[in-house]
Protein backbone atom coordinates (compact mmCIF):
# COMPACT_ATOMS: atom_id res chain seq x y z
CA UNK A 1 0.00 0.00 0.00
CA UNK A 2 1.23 3.51 -0.80
CA UNK A 3 -0.10 6.95 0.01
CA UNK A 4 0.31 10.38 -1.47
CA UNK A 5 -0.84 13.10 0.90
CA UNK A 6 -0.39 16.86 0.82
CA UNK A 7 -1.90 19.72 2.76
CA UNK A 8 -3.72 22.23 0.53
CA UNK A 9 -4.10 25.71 1.96
CA UNK A 10 -6.37 28.19 0.23
CA UNK A 11 -6.39 31.85 1.21
CA UNK A 12 -9.43 34.08 0.72
CA UNK A 13 -9.68 37.84 0.96
CA UNK A 14 -13.00 38.85 2.44
CA UNK A 15 -13.80 42.57 2.18
CA UNK A 16 -16.88 44.44 3.37
CA UNK A 17 -17.09 48.09 2.36
CA UNK A 18 -19.50 50.71 3.66
CA UNK A 19 -20.84 53.60 1.63
CA UNK A 20 -23.89 55.61 0.64
CA UNK A 21 -25.37 56.07 -2.86
CA UNK A 22 -23.30 53.21 -4.29
CA UNK A 23 -24.71 53.76 -7.81
CA UNK A 24 -24.10 57.49 -7.89
CA UNK A 25 -21.73 58.00 -10.87
CA UNK A 26 -19.29 59.94 -8.71
CA UNK A 27 -19.02 57.15 -6.13
CA UNK A 28 -15.99 55.08 -7.19
CA UNK A 29 -16.26 52.28 -4.61
CA UNK A 30 -17.98 49.83 -6.95
CA UNK A 31 -15.78 50.74 -9.93
CA UNK A 32 -12.57 50.40 -7.91
CA UNK A 33 -13.77 47.13 -6.37
CA UNK A 34 -14.43 45.55 -9.77
CA UNK A 35 -11.56 47.10 -11.73
CA UNK A 36 -8.24 47.30 -9.93
CA UNK A 37 -6.19 50.37 -10.82
CA UNK A 38 -3.31 48.14 -11.92
CA UNK A 39 -5.59 46.22 -14.28
CA UNK A 40 -6.48 47.89 -17.59
CA UNK A 41 -9.02 45.21 -18.52
CA UNK A 42 -12.70 46.05 -19.03
CA UNK A 43 -14.72 43.75 -16.79
CA UNK A 44 -18.09 42.32 -17.74
CA UNK A 45 -20.87 42.29 -15.17
CA UNK A 46 -24.28 40.70 -14.85
CA UNK A 47 -26.52 42.45 -12.31
CA UNK A 48 -29.39 40.69 -10.49
CA UNK A 49 -31.79 42.79 -8.43
CA UNK A 50 -34.64 42.36 -5.96
CA UNK A 51 -38.01 43.26 -7.52
CA UNK A 52 -39.42 44.65 -4.29
CA UNK A 53 -36.42 46.91 -3.84
CA UNK A 54 -36.77 48.20 -7.40
CA UNK A 55 -40.49 48.92 -6.87
CA UNK A 56 -39.74 50.77 -3.65
CA UNK A 57 -36.94 52.78 -5.28
CA UNK A 58 -38.21 53.26 -8.86
CA UNK A 59 -35.13 54.99 -10.23
CA UNK A 60 -32.67 52.37 -9.03
CA UNK A 61 -32.52 50.22 -12.19
CA UNK A 62 -31.85 53.29 -14.29
CA UNK A 63 -29.15 54.40 -11.83
CA UNK A 64 -27.38 51.08 -12.33
CA UNK A 65 -27.39 51.48 -16.11
CA UNK A 66 -26.17 55.08 -15.89
CA UNK A 67 -23.38 54.03 -13.52
CA UNK A 68 -22.04 51.41 -15.91
CA UNK A 69 -22.37 53.78 -18.87
CA UNK A 70 -20.39 56.44 -17.02
CA UNK A 71 -17.62 53.94 -16.21
CA UNK A 72 -17.74 52.13 -19.54
CA UNK A 73 -13.96 52.40 -19.96
CA UNK A 74 -13.55 49.78 -17.22
CA UNK A 75 -16.96 48.16 -16.76
CA UNK A 76 -19.48 46.61 -19.15
CA UNK A 77 -23.05 45.80 -18.14
CA UNK A 78 -23.80 42.82 -20.36
CA UNK A 79 -27.61 43.21 -20.30
CA UNK A 80 -30.38 44.98 -18.42
CA UNK A 81 -30.46 43.97 -14.76
CA UNK A 82 -32.33 40.73 -14.08
CA UNK A 83 -35.20 41.17 -11.62
CA UNK A 84 -36.37 38.44 -9.23
CA UNK A 85 -38.75 38.37 -6.31
CA UNK A 86 -37.06 38.53 -2.93
CA UNK A 87 -37.82 36.61 0.23
CA UNK A 88 -37.73 32.88 0.87
CA UNK A 89 -39.97 32.12 -2.12
CA UNK A 90 -37.05 32.86 -4.42
CA UNK A 91 -35.11 30.06 -2.70
CA UNK A 92 -37.81 27.41 -3.01
CA UNK A 93 -36.92 26.33 -6.55
CA UNK A 94 -33.79 25.73 -8.64
CA UNK A 95 -35.47 27.49 -11.56
CA UNK A 96 -34.08 30.96 -10.80
CA UNK A 97 -30.56 29.54 -10.43
CA UNK A 98 -30.87 28.02 -13.90
CA UNK A 99 -32.07 31.34 -15.33
CA UNK A 100 -28.95 33.05 -14.02
CA UNK A 101 -26.75 30.23 -15.33
CA UNK A 102 -28.32 30.78 -18.75
CA UNK A 103 -27.50 34.51 -18.70
CA UNK A 104 -23.95 33.74 -17.56
CA UNK A 105 -23.51 31.44 -20.54
CA UNK A 106 -25.20 33.70 -23.11
CA UNK A 107 -23.22 36.78 -22.10
CA UNK A 108 -19.88 35.01 -21.60
CA UNK A 109 -19.49 35.81 -17.94
CA UNK A 110 -16.19 34.11 -17.11
CA UNK A 111 -14.04 33.81 -14.00
CA UNK A 112 -12.71 37.35 -14.51
CA UNK A 113 -16.23 38.78 -14.83
CA UNK A 114 -18.74 39.54 -12.10
CA UNK A 115 -22.22 38.58 -11.00
CA UNK A 116 -23.55 41.38 -8.80
CA UNK A 117 -26.57 40.77 -6.57
CA UNK A 118 -28.53 43.68 -5.11
CA UNK A 119 -31.19 42.67 -2.62
CA UNK A 120 -32.05 40.94 0.62
CA UNK A 121 -30.47 37.85 2.11
CA UNK A 122 -32.62 35.28 0.30
CA UNK A 123 -31.84 36.77 -3.10
CA UNK A 124 -28.13 36.95 -2.22
CA UNK A 125 -28.21 33.28 -1.20
CA UNK A 126 -29.80 32.23 -4.47
CA UNK A 127 -27.57 34.37 -6.71
CA UNK A 128 -24.53 33.27 -4.73
CA UNK A 129 -25.37 29.64 -5.48
CA UNK A 130 -25.64 30.42 -9.19
CA UNK A 131 -22.33 32.30 -9.12
CA UNK A 132 -20.47 29.65 -7.15
CA UNK A 133 -21.53 26.84 -9.50
CA UNK A 134 -21.12 28.48 -12.93
CA UNK A 135 -17.62 27.76 -14.27
CA UNK A 136 -16.95 26.26 -10.81
CA UNK A 137 -17.23 29.76 -9.42
CA UNK A 138 -17.35 33.23 -10.93
CA UNK A 139 -16.66 36.40 -8.98
CA UNK A 140 -19.67 37.38 -6.93
CA UNK A 141 -20.33 40.82 -5.42
CA UNK A 142 -23.10 41.28 -2.88
CA UNK A 143 -24.84 44.61 -2.33
CA UNK A 144 -27.25 43.82 0.53
CA UNK A 145 -30.39 45.93 0.77
CA UNK A 146 -31.85 44.92 4.15
CA UNK A 147 -30.75 45.40 7.74
CA UNK A 148 -30.55 41.63 8.16
CA UNK A 149 -28.38 41.04 5.10
CA UNK A 150 -26.08 44.01 5.76
CA UNK A 151 -25.49 42.94 9.36
CA UNK A 152 -25.41 39.17 8.98
CA UNK A 153 -26.32 36.95 6.04
CA UNK A 154 -24.94 39.14 3.27
CA UNK A 155 -21.47 39.34 4.81
CA UNK A 156 -21.14 35.58 5.28
CA UNK A 157 -19.77 32.84 3.02
CA UNK A 158 -22.88 30.68 2.59
CA UNK A 159 -25.02 30.36 -0.53
CA UNK A 160 -28.02 28.16 -1.05
CA UNK A 161 -31.64 27.37 -1.76
CA UNK A 162 -34.26 25.31 0.02
CA UNK A 163 -35.20 21.78 -1.02
CA UNK A 164 -37.05 18.74 0.34
CA UNK A 165 -38.79 20.99 2.88
CA UNK A 166 -35.44 21.94 4.43
CA UNK A 167 -33.82 25.35 4.56
CA UNK A 168 -30.58 25.70 2.57
CA UNK A 169 -30.42 22.00 1.65
CA UNK A 170 -28.69 22.80 -1.68
CA UNK A 171 -25.78 25.21 -1.41
CA UNK A 172 -22.09 25.93 -1.36
CA UNK A 173 -19.55 27.77 0.75
CA UNK A 174 -17.98 30.48 -1.41
CA UNK A 175 -16.76 33.81 -0.03
CA UNK A 176 -17.98 36.70 -2.16
CA UNK A 177 -15.39 38.73 -4.03
CA UNK A 178 -16.67 41.73 -2.08
CA UNK A 179 -19.63 42.98 -0.08
CA UNK A 180 -20.71 46.62 -0.36
CA UNK A 181 -23.13 47.89 2.27
CA UNK A 182 -25.02 50.98 1.11
CA UNK A 183 -27.03 52.40 4.01
CA UNK A 184 -29.28 54.35 1.65
CA UNK A 185 -30.72 51.11 0.31
CA UNK A 186 -32.39 50.64 3.71
CA UNK A 187 -34.44 53.81 3.41
CA UNK A 188 -37.43 52.20 1.69
CA UNK A 189 -37.75 49.22 4.03
CA UNK A 190 -40.86 48.73 6.13
CA UNK A 191 -40.43 49.05 9.89
CA UNK A 192 -40.80 45.28 10.13
CA UNK A 193 -37.89 44.69 7.77
CA UNK A 194 -35.72 47.39 9.34
CA UNK A 195 -36.17 45.67 12.70
CA UNK A 196 -35.58 42.20 11.27
CA UNK A 197 -31.78 42.48 11.33
CA UNK A 198 -31.49 43.74 14.90
CA UNK A 199 -31.85 40.26 16.35
CA UNK A 200 -28.68 39.01 14.65
CA UNK A 201 -26.78 41.82 16.38
CA UNK A 202 -28.27 40.77 19.71
CA UNK A 203 -27.32 37.18 18.91
CA UNK A 204 -23.67 37.83 18.14
CA UNK A 205 -23.39 40.21 21.10
CA UNK A 206 -24.73 37.50 23.42
CA UNK A 207 -22.16 34.93 22.35
CA UNK A 208 -19.19 37.22 21.64
CA UNK A 209 -19.31 40.74 23.06
CA UNK A 210 -21.03 41.76 26.29
CA UNK A 211 -20.05 45.40 25.67
CA UNK A 212 -21.93 45.36 22.38
CA UNK A 213 -24.99 43.91 24.13
CA UNK A 214 -24.86 46.72 26.69
CA UNK A 215 -24.53 49.29 23.90
CA UNK A 216 -27.63 47.86 22.17
CA UNK A 217 -29.46 48.10 25.52
CA UNK A 218 -28.44 51.75 25.85
CA UNK A 219 -29.65 52.51 22.32
CA UNK A 220 -32.80 50.36 22.36
CA UNK A 221 -35.15 53.33 22.32
CA UNK A 222 -33.40 54.96 19.36
CA UNK A 223 -33.14 51.65 17.52
CA UNK A 224 -36.84 50.96 18.07
CA UNK A 225 -37.62 54.21 16.25
CA UNK A 226 -34.99 53.45 13.57
CA UNK A 227 -32.70 56.39 14.25
CA UNK A 228 -30.16 56.29 11.37
CA UNK A 229 -26.88 56.66 13.24
CA UNK A 230 -27.49 53.91 15.85
CA UNK A 231 -28.73 51.64 13.04
CA UNK A 232 -25.50 52.19 11.11
CA UNK A 233 -23.35 51.53 14.15
CA UNK A 234 -25.28 48.35 14.93
CA UNK A 235 -24.90 47.07 11.37
CA UNK A 236 -21.18 47.89 11.25
CA UNK A 237 -20.34 46.20 14.56
CA UNK A 238 -22.53 43.18 13.85
CA UNK A 239 -20.90 42.69 10.44
CA UNK A 240 -17.46 43.11 12.01
CA UNK A 241 -18.10 40.42 14.63
CA UNK A 242 -19.40 38.02 11.98
CA UNK A 243 -16.35 38.56 9.77
CA UNK A 244 -14.02 38.09 12.74
CA UNK A 245 -15.67 34.76 13.50
CA UNK A 246 -15.50 33.58 9.88
CA UNK A 247 -11.84 34.57 9.58
CA UNK A 248 -10.59 33.43 12.97
CA UNK A 249 -12.77 30.51 14.12
CA UNK A 250 -10.71 27.93 12.25
CA UNK A 251 -13.83 26.42 10.64
CA UNK A 252 -15.28 28.94 8.15
CA UNK A 253 -16.80 26.21 5.96
CA UNK A 254 -18.28 24.25 8.89
CA UNK A 255 -16.43 20.97 8.53
CA UNK A 256 -17.05 20.36 12.23
CA UNK A 257 -20.32 20.03 14.10
CA UNK A 258 -20.47 23.45 15.75
CA UNK A 259 -22.28 26.53 14.46
CA UNK A 260 -21.97 29.19 17.18
CA UNK A 261 -23.28 31.92 14.85
CA UNK A 262 -26.51 29.91 14.66
CA UNK A 263 -27.34 30.50 18.30
CA UNK A 264 -31.13 30.44 18.54
CA UNK A 265 -31.48 29.07 15.02
CA UNK A 266 -32.41 25.43 15.54
CA UNK A 267 -35.96 26.42 16.46
CA UNK A 268 -35.97 29.46 14.15
CA UNK A 269 -35.39 27.44 10.99
CA UNK A 270 -38.20 25.08 11.92
CA UNK A 271 -40.56 27.95 12.75
CA UNK A 272 -39.93 29.52 9.35
CA UNK A 273 -40.77 26.22 7.68
CA UNK A 274 -43.88 25.60 9.82
CA UNK A 275 -45.18 29.08 9.04
CA UNK A 276 -44.48 28.61 5.32
CA UNK A 277 -42.11 31.57 5.73
CA UNK A 278 -44.84 33.91 6.93
CA UNK A 279 -42.54 34.50 9.89
CA UNK A 280 -39.46 36.47 8.83
CA UNK A 281 -36.04 35.03 9.62
CA UNK A 282 -35.21 37.68 12.22
CA UNK A 283 -38.59 37.25 13.91
CA UNK A 284 -38.04 33.49 14.10
CA UNK A 285 -34.53 33.95 15.51
CA UNK A 286 -35.91 36.25 18.23
CA UNK A 287 -38.27 33.45 19.30
CA UNK A 288 -35.44 30.91 19.03
CA UNK A 289 -33.12 32.98 21.23
CA UNK A 290 -35.89 33.50 23.78
CA UNK A 291 -36.54 29.76 23.87
CA UNK A 292 -32.87 28.91 24.32
CA UNK A 293 -32.24 31.47 27.07
CA UNK A 294 -35.26 30.22 29.01
CA UNK A 295 -33.97 26.67 28.55
CA UNK A 296 -30.51 27.74 29.75
CA UNK A 297 -32.03 29.36 32.83
CA UNK A 298 -34.13 26.28 33.62
CA UNK A 299 -31.02 24.08 33.27
CA UNK A 300 -29.14 26.28 35.69
CA UNK A 301 -26.67 27.63 33.12
CA UNK A 302 -27.83 31.25 32.85
CA UNK A 303 -28.69 33.48 35.83
CA UNK A 304 -32.36 34.56 35.97
CA UNK A 305 -31.50 38.27 36.00
CA UNK A 306 -29.49 37.96 32.76
CA UNK A 307 -32.29 35.92 31.19
CA UNK A 308 -34.69 38.76 31.95
CA UNK A 309 -32.33 41.37 30.47
CA UNK A 310 -32.24 39.46 27.18
CA UNK A 311 -35.99 38.93 26.92
CA UNK A 312 -36.77 42.53 27.83
CA UNK A 313 -34.28 43.88 25.28
CA UNK A 314 -35.79 41.79 22.48
CA UNK A 315 -39.25 43.07 23.41
CA UNK A 316 -38.02 46.68 23.61
CA UNK A 317 -36.68 46.33 20.07
CA UNK A 318 -40.18 45.30 18.96
CA UNK A 319 -39.98 41.51 18.71
CA UNK A 320 -42.70 39.05 19.71
CA UNK A 321 -41.22 36.13 21.64
CA UNK A 322 -43.91 33.56 20.90
CA UNK A 323 -45.37 32.17 17.68
CA UNK A 324 -48.41 29.90 17.46
CA UNK A 325 -46.36 27.52 15.31
CA UNK A 326 -44.49 26.51 18.49
CA UNK A 327 -47.65 24.65 19.53
CA UNK A 328 -48.18 22.72 16.29
CA UNK A 329 -48.19 18.96 16.88
CA UNK A 330 -47.49 16.02 14.59
CA UNK A 331 -49.60 12.84 14.33
CA UNK A 332 -48.08 11.46 17.53
CA UNK A 333 -48.86 14.59 19.54
CA UNK A 334 -45.23 15.77 19.62
CA UNK A 335 -44.57 19.46 19.12
CA UNK A 336 -43.28 19.74 15.57
CA UNK A 337 -40.69 22.37 16.42
CA UNK A 338 -38.79 19.70 18.38
CA UNK A 339 -37.99 18.03 15.06
CA UNK A 340 -35.84 21.07 14.36
CA UNK A 341 -33.17 19.66 16.69
CA UNK A 342 -32.60 16.59 14.53
CA UNK A 343 -32.77 18.62 11.32
CA UNK A 344 -30.20 21.01 12.79
CA UNK A 345 -27.89 18.09 13.62
CA UNK A 346 -28.43 16.42 10.28
CA UNK A 347 -27.51 19.56 8.34
CA UNK A 348 -23.89 19.23 9.49
CA UNK A 349 -23.82 15.61 10.56
CA UNK A 350 -21.84 14.49 13.60
CA UNK A 351 -23.03 15.23 17.11
CA UNK A 352 -25.86 17.57 17.87
CA UNK A 353 -24.17 20.83 18.84
CA UNK A 354 -26.24 23.66 20.29
CA UNK A 355 -24.82 26.95 21.51
CA UNK A 356 -26.23 28.18 24.83
CA UNK A 357 -25.27 30.96 27.27
CA UNK A 358 -23.57 30.96 30.65
CA UNK A 359 -23.58 34.74 30.86
CA UNK A 360 -23.91 37.75 28.59
CA UNK A 361 -21.18 37.58 25.96
CA UNK A 362 -20.19 33.98 26.70
CA UNK A 363 -21.59 31.09 24.69
CA UNK A 364 -20.82 27.42 25.23
CA UNK A 365 -21.81 24.19 23.51
CA UNK A 366 -23.98 21.28 24.56
CA UNK A 367 -24.51 18.02 22.67
CA UNK A 368 -27.90 17.05 23.97
CA UNK A 369 -31.09 18.86 24.93
CA UNK A 370 -33.45 17.83 27.70
CA UNK A 371 -36.68 17.60 25.72
CA UNK A 372 -39.10 17.95 28.66
CA UNK A 373 -37.27 21.15 29.66
CA UNK A 374 -37.48 22.40 26.06
CA UNK A 375 -41.23 21.83 26.12
CA UNK A 376 -41.55 23.59 29.50
CA UNK A 377 -39.65 26.54 28.04
CA UNK A 378 -42.05 26.70 25.09
CA UNK A 379 -45.04 26.81 27.45
CA UNK A 380 -43.34 29.54 29.48
CA UNK A 381 -42.99 31.62 26.31
CA UNK A 382 -46.69 31.07 25.59
CA UNK A 383 -47.65 32.16 29.11
CA UNK A 384 -45.36 35.19 28.93
CA UNK A 385 -47.01 36.30 25.69
CA UNK A 386 -50.48 35.79 27.16
CA UNK A 387 -49.51 37.89 30.16
CA UNK A 388 -48.25 40.70 27.93
CA UNK A 389 -51.47 40.66 25.91
CA UNK A 390 -53.56 40.82 29.09
CA UNK A 391 -51.49 43.80 30.27
CA UNK A 392 -52.16 45.62 27.01
CA UNK A 393 -55.90 44.96 27.28
CA UNK A 394 -55.95 46.16 30.89
CA UNK A 395 -54.03 49.32 29.96
CA UNK A 396 -56.58 50.15 27.26
CA UNK A 397 -59.58 49.54 29.51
Amino acid sequence: MSLIERQIDVTYRHQVRFTQHVFSPGNLILRNTLADKKDAQTHRALVVMDEALCRAQPGLVKQVSIYFDRHGDRLKLVCDPMLFEGGERTKNSYFHVSEIHSKIEIHHIDRHSYVIAVGGGALLDMVGLASSTAHRGVRHVRIPSTTLSQADSGVGVKNGINAFGKKNFIGAFAPPFAVINDFDLLSSLSDRDKRNGYVEAVKVALIRDRGFFEWIESQAGALATFAPEPMRRLIHRCAELHIEHIAASGDPFEFGSARPLDFGHWAAHKLEQLSEYRIRHGEAVAVGIALDVLYARRMGYLPPEETDLILILLERLGFELFANELMHEDESGTLQVINGLEEFREHLGGDLTITLLRELGQGFEVHEMNLPIVVESIYELRDRQAGREQSVIAARA
